[in-house]
């Protein structure tokens, strides 16, 4: 895309390019969730504002990331810059503990922040609109098999990947790794030292599943550690609410 610039225009080709990736998905993504769960809405589906209408909006937002990866992808014609493939035994394993290794690592995040007298906010996706056991059963599946893998093909797969063509890998991880925390700040209630906490701890995470696309080139593998991740939050919360 950018082979004849100087490197350092390239470089600000590159993050310029990383952030309208994540713009256009926000946009298209806004125009898919809302408009889904109340067309349910208005054909008897779901109530307005409930755990159904919740769900679909998550679905919706993250169909619309898919649509926007992949157009992005191809407007740019940078299909090449998505490596997937179907994870081997070895892949599995390290899915299952770095999806534990992550879960760890927030704990632990928490602990230190508690420890000098910080706190995070709280994720508006982890609340729900009526039944939480239903809710969370739910966010479960939809963790494990959309949130997770969604996310990442967006953020490790387009974003990292294409930062990754201009720069080294830790300033890539990094880089996309912010850009992945930011993106969660509007989503998280509570003050504003609470929400900048709660950032900082998803760019640790963010960290991470950057090092294990760089390490395994295979998008699924940090896609589905974020989705186990994500599941576990949710299995814990649905374990408290039963």
């Amino acid at each position: 895309m950018t082979e004849e610039l100087p490197p350092v225009l390239d470089r600000a080709v590159r993050v310029a390019s990383a952030a309208f990736a994540i713009v256009f998905a926000l946009v298209v993504a806004s125009a898919v969730a809302t408009p889904v769960a109340d067309l349910a809405v208005r054909l008897g589906l779901v109530a307005d504002g409930g755990n159904g209408w919740q769900l679909l909006r998550t679905l919706g937002q993250f169909a619309g990331f898919l649509v926007a990866a992949a157009g992005y992808l191809a407007i740019t014609d940078q299909r090449d810059l998505l490596r997937i493939a179907r994870p081997s035994l070895r892949e599995v394993g390290i899915v299952v503990g770095a999806g534990i290794a992550l879960l760890a690592l927030q704990y632990g995040s928490l602990f230190v922040l508690r420890e000098v007298g910080l706190s995070t906010g709280q994720n508006r996706a982890v609340v729900p609109a009526g039944d939480p056991v239903g809710y969370y059963a739910a966010m479960v599946a939809v963790s494990l098999l959309v949130v997770g893998p969604v996310e990442e093909v967006l953020f490790r797969g387009v974003v990292q990947g294409g930062l990754r063509r201009a720069f080294d890998a830790a300033p890539a991880i990094l880089l996309a790794s912010l850009l992945f925390g930011l993106i969660h700040f509007s989503g998280i209630t509570g003050t504003p030292a609470e929400r900048w906490a709660y950032v900082g701890v998803v760019v640790v995470l963010g960290c991470v599943l950057g090092l294990l696309y760089e390490r395994t080139e295979n998008v699924l593998v940090p896609g589905l550690a974020h989705g186990v991740y994500n599941a576990a939050i949710y299995a814990v919360l649905l374990a408290n609410a039963l």
